[in-house]
């Protein structure tokens, strides 16, 4: 294992500018500029060996370390710099999987999965080392709990013949990715911990700053995107200081905040008494007794499933004082987030997937005994007007359009009207509809097929040609806004920029064309229970 550089966790600035980044790894003679991009790069950290072009021109690297392998007394601490390596990196395969939850049941995956997962891909059809294409840096999804960059529905091919050099990312999950304690604080020189996951996104971000130039990539154009937790990530990277100037344009598919039907997002205080508990869990009453304990173990111990929300019963993001100075919805409420182009929208129906959390929906009576419960007696005449229960049927359909408003919708549109009030850059929004014989229903997830063009047959069923359609058109306006910040483009219905509550929408279906908002009035609803920039369950009583 490569030894590593240790900082203090608060020399934020020289670990974004020196401990990631290398020396001067963007500055190319133009010489180096004009030669053609092949499989053979070097960058700050070494040399690699990828993948030769592909038949459509595509050169990939796969399993680049981007940051030393957070292992023994690297666990739950910061990412930490690479150690140069010497002579070539074969750079032709993916690296580990990160530790992540079997969030679909039967046992936890261990091929191929370990704790030194800190690795990227990156994809690019360059013609030249000094190309300076625009550069798209995936962040996946799963809650925080699980996924990897090395899923095949994440291969950057497709995207990257639209002209930009595509990279993913693993980063830290669950318990190993947002563990909080007072001891950790201790050894960090008082900065609270729990973000070890968004500061790997953050390392990566670096790196990329630092090295993607090697690759055909213009640095100072890079755009961060992602769906689910990835999208959340984003979010949450927008309202973060540290991530200031590593992007300067944010995609959001599906989710901003970590908000939930539990309200705001889990307090550092929170996060410190579950991680207390942990230790007495495992009879570690010190930090080299915890780190210490089996990866397995820890992963065993903390499992999630989607029956339970993992921002409220897991390890997973926190507002910790550091990473995220405040909630962020009250960093973009107050302008105080990073001021960027924004692309963000949601899924027709989010909420089949989160269903197991929907309100009790078995009788009408039990609909709306819960909804005066949440909401109060007070608002009940205004709920069911929104999410109507004159049957059986129709509160089952309401309770999972909520809990798709509560866990997606509510605050993606939270996250594109604060940012369309208080930035002072362009904001467009998207709601992806697209349906057929292969995509039945647009739920949760489903349109990161369309973003990345790969669509393994399902069975007997492969995508249409219609699929195909409304692949290419997304990737284009995708690509679009990753160059110029703007997703329209020659051949492509025209898409209105987002002016706020109510207006105009990018409708993404078997027709594309703007429409408008969808569940505007159900929103706003939602938002009569947040004060002050924060919600929770119990002012909703």
């Amino acid at each position: 294992m490569p030894r590593t550089t240790t900082l203090r966790r608060g020399a934020a600035i020289s670990f974004i500018a020196i401990v990631l980044g290398g020396c001067g790894s963007n500055d190319v003679t133009p010489e180096q500029s004009a030669a053609p991009l092949n499989n053979n790069v070097t960058i700050a950290s070494g040399s690699l060996v990828g993948n030769p072009a592909d038949a459509s021109g595509i050169v990939s690297f796969r399993g680049i370390p981007y940051a030393a392998a957070p292992v023994g007394n690297l666990r739950w601490k910061e990412p930490q710099a690479v150690q140069p390596w010497s002579g070539v990196r074969n750079a032709t395969t993916f690296g580990a999987k990160c530790w992540a939850a079997a969030a679909m049941g039967g046992p936890i995956a261990t091929a191929n999965v370990s704790e030194d997962c800190l690795y990227l891909n990156v994809w690019s059809g360059a013609k030249t080392r000094g190309a300076k294409l625009p550069v798209m840096v995936w962040i996946h999804g799963g809650g925080f709990q699980f996924g990897t960059a090395s899923d095949d529905s994440l291969d950057g091919t497709a995207l990257a013949k639209k002209g930009v050099v595509l990279v993913t990312l693993n980063y830290r999950l669950g318990v190993f990715g947002h563990l909080s304690r007072p001891d950790l604080d201790a050894e960090s020189n008082g900065h609270k911990s729990g973000m070890y996951g968004i500061e790997d996104q953050i390392a990566a971000l670096t790196w990329v700053k630092n090295n993607i130039a090697a690759f055909g990539g213009d640095p100072a154009n890079v755009t961060v995107f992602g769906e689910s937790a990835g999208s959340h990530s984003v979010g949450l990277l927008m309202a973060s200081p540290l991530a200031t100037g590593l992007f300067q344009k944010a995609i959001g598919e599906s989710g901003a905040f970590w908000e939930s039907e539990h309200g705001e997002m889990k307090s550092y205080a929170n996060a410190q008494t579950m991680g207390i508990a942990l230790g007495t869990q495992f009879n570690a009453d010190t930090l080299d007794k915890l780190r210490a304990v089996p990866a397995l173990a820890l992963e065993n111990a903390t499992n999630w499933t989607f029956a339970t929300d993992p921002g409220l019963t897991n390890y997973s993001p926190i507002v910790d004082g550091y990473v995220l100075p405040e909630n962020p919805y009250v960093r973009f409420m107050n302008g105080r987030q990073n001021d960027v182009p924004l692309l963000a929208g949601w899924n027709a129906d989010e909420g089949l997937a989160f269903f197991n959390r929907a309100l009790p929906n078995t009788s009408v009576q039990a609909y709306t005994d819960a909804a005066s419960a949440e909401f109060g007696v007070a608002n009940l005449a205004s709920f069911l007007q929104l999410y109507p229960a004159s049957s059986v049927a129709e509160a089952v359909q309401s309770a999972q359009v909520l809990i798709g408003d509560q866990v997606i919708k509510y605050q993606t549109w939270g996250w594109v009207t604060q940012q369309q009030k208080t930035g002072h850059s362009p904001v467009f929004v998207y709601h992806f509809e697209q349906t057929s014989a292969y995509n039945p229903i647009a739920t949760h997830s489903t349109d990161v097929a369309y973003v990345f063009g790969n669509f393994p047959a399902k069975g007997a069923v492969t995508a249409s040609s219609q699929d195909m359609s409304v692949s290419n058109a997304m990737q284009s306006y995708w690509t679009n806004f990753a160059r110029t910040g703007n997703p329209n483009g020659a051949g492509l219905p025209q898409w209105p920029q987002y002016a706020g509550a109510g207006s105009q929408t990018m409708r993404l279906g078997a027709v594309i064309q703007a429409g408008p908002e969808e569940g505007t009035a159900r929103f706003q609803f939602l938002d009569r229970f947040r004060v002050n920039g924060l919600i929770s369950v119990s002012q909703q009583n």
